[in-house]
């Protein structure tokens, strides 16, 4: 397809879009419709701006990666992750200060909550994974991303769903449910945008130049296969107009509250898990200059954890309507993942076997191994919690929230900011990082925001289950919900002085990044080769 074909396209698609605002039946759905004008308007400009006319197109050397998207990619991350890490420090400074920081109606905690979630998970995290993916399965494939133009379709297409999905749950667009997802026509664009992702995936697998398929894309395939199976079953609804944003969930009761949960544990499973595996045992080896410490049991790894984490769901619904049967099927399987998980644990700490004195003068090998090991740390403790006796005392209460950031900030952050770290030199032809003390100061405020979150949070968590379950010799209730609200407001403060300090860490890669684009330099060590933009063995 050409560019003149793809300006085309999305002219309709503006038209269409035009005329969805004119007709549109509420208020909120025309503001939706308006943003996707916009977005697709520009895109027309910049296409047209981009076609030569009475000249045949150039096509693409066949031989030559596709980077382009993978820049715009490493910029946007390191965009979404501070976004999404001040939004997080909006949210805990409502919690521990609520009559100051809660602006009605848009801005207050239940609106900011989801929008912190998403930006961190799907933006932030998203865009990693569809940047890293697309770098790793050309490098290990030595074959360009199949599909000519569809990969910056996915690109773009995934940063327009955010923005939908974003400004969604600002006006109050949303499907109202656990996760408060987007509504449907955001959701259905999303289902568009995933399958053109598999298709480039599978596609670029498929031309492969080097006949061994690295365990890395086994990874990133069954993130991408398993969410895009999980996004349609648990976003099945029925919308009421075409031209309306409200639509009726095809489920209801207990079984909606287990599909919710399949899809909630499994997107930790497998977005925030499998994908960023995929990360692990490609960007460690390669900046640790080491071969996988064993790649048979990055297989086993692999098939154990695929078989096993799907089945994990129902131990967030212990004690409830549930049968007791799917309970304890949640959580005998979640036990058993610890298995698996400390095997790829051990599997990327080993890879340094031998090169453990990186640990020492590179900041992006450590960075990389404490990301590992929140990863381990966090599968330990995950299992535990899942167990039903120790579920009764955390459920509801922030231990779960501090196990969710000590996964989310420990591992999905900091094998990113690595990865990124590792990528941008190579992207932009430099010869190392504009800092590596910079990469070290960021290290260390990352660091020290987790253990102070994710500590705080195990405090507060204990202490909110102990008080709830505190009676008196009459059998009464010893503390009304708003005295435990009220014991935890010190904890809600250390929580937002433990996500301002990973938040000065984001914003410190962000200018590190930034002089690196620009060419400067201040540290003499080079720690990155430049690559050239033909064809490289596999890597």
């Amino acid at each position: 397809m050409t560019k003149l074909h793809g300006a085309i396209i999305l002219g309709l698609g503006t038209l269409l879009a035009v005329l969805a605002a004119g007709f549109a039946a509420d208020g909120l759905f025309r503001a939706h419709a308006l943003i996707v004008m916009l977005a697709l308007g520009i895109a027309t400009i910049v296409m047209l701006r981009q076609v030569e006319f009475g000249r045949a197109p150039a096509r693409p050397d066949p031989s030559a990666y596709m980077d382009d998207p993978i820049r715009a990619g490493a910029i946007l991350t390191v965009f979404w992750g501070v976004v999404g890490f001040l939004v997080g420090v909006i949210a805990a400074l409502q919690l521990a200060f609520p009559d100051i920081f809660n602006i009605q109606p848009w801005f207050n905690f239940g609106r900011v909550r989801p929008l912190h979630t998403s930006a961190v998970i799907f933006a932030f995290g998203g865009t990693a994974l569809i940047t890293t993916s697309f770098w790793v399965v050309q490098r290990t494939t030595r074959a360009r991303l199949w599909g000519g133009a569809l990969p910056w379709f996915v690109f773009w297409g995934y940063q327009l769903f955010i923005v939908l999905a974003a400004t969604g749950y600002l006006l109050g667009i949303t499907a109202g449910r656990e996760y408060a997802e987007p509504e449907w026509y955001v959701d259905l664009w999303l289902t568009l945008v995933w399958v053109a992702y598999l298709a480039v995936f599978l596609g670029t697998l498929l031309m492969r130049k080097e006949p061994h398929i690295y365990v890395a894309n086994w990874f990133y395939l069954a993130f991408i296969v398993t969410i895009a199976m999980l996004h349609v079953v648990n976003n099945l609804s029925l919308p009421v107009s075409l031209l309306g944003y409200k639509s009726y969930s095809a489920f209801s009761g207990v079984q909606d509250a287990l599909t919710q949960w399949w899809y909630g544990h499994n997107a930790v499973g497998f977005f925030l898990t499998a994908g960023f595996l995929g990360m692990m045992y490609y960007f460690l080896p390669k900046q640790a200059e080491r071969p996988v410490y064993s790649y048979r049991l990055s297989i086993i790894h692999f098939w154990a954890l695929i078989f096993l984490y799907i089945w994990a769901g129902p131990h967030h619904l212990h004690y409830t309507a549930l049968p007791d049967w799917a309970q304890t099927l949640g959580m005998v399987f979640s036990i058993m993942l610890w298995m698996p998980s400390w095997g790829g644990m051990i599997n990327g700490l080993m890879t340094l076997s031998g090169a453990w004195d990186k640990m020492r003068t590179d900041p992006i090998i450590r960075m990389m191994v404490i990301a590992v090991a929140f990863y381990g740390m966090s599968t330990f403790e995950g299992p535990v919690m899942s167990i039903k006796m120790v579920n009764s005392l955390s459920h509801y209460t922030d231990w779960t929230i501090g196990h969710v950031h000590s996964g989310a900030l420990g591992w999905v952050g900091m094998i990113s900011f690595g990865a990124i770290y590792f990528l941008v030199p190579r992207l932009w032809n430099r010869t190392q990082l504009y800092s590596l003390r910079l990469v070290n100061w960021h290290f260390w405020l990352a660091t020290l925001g987790i253990v102070i979150y994710a500590a705080v949070m195990w405090v507060a968590g204990i202490t909110q289950g102990l008080m709830w379950r505190e009676y008196d010799d009459q059998g009464f209730l010893v503390y009304s919900f708003a005295e435990t609200v009220q014991a935890l407001q010190p904890y809600f403060v250390l929580r937002a002085l433990g996500g301002a300090l990973y938040l000065a860490g984001g914003v410190v890669m962000a200018w590190n990044i930034y002089q690196t684009i620009r060419g400067k330099i201040r540290n003499e060590k080079p720690i990155a080769a430049p690559l050239t933009a033909g064809t490289q063995p596999a890597e």
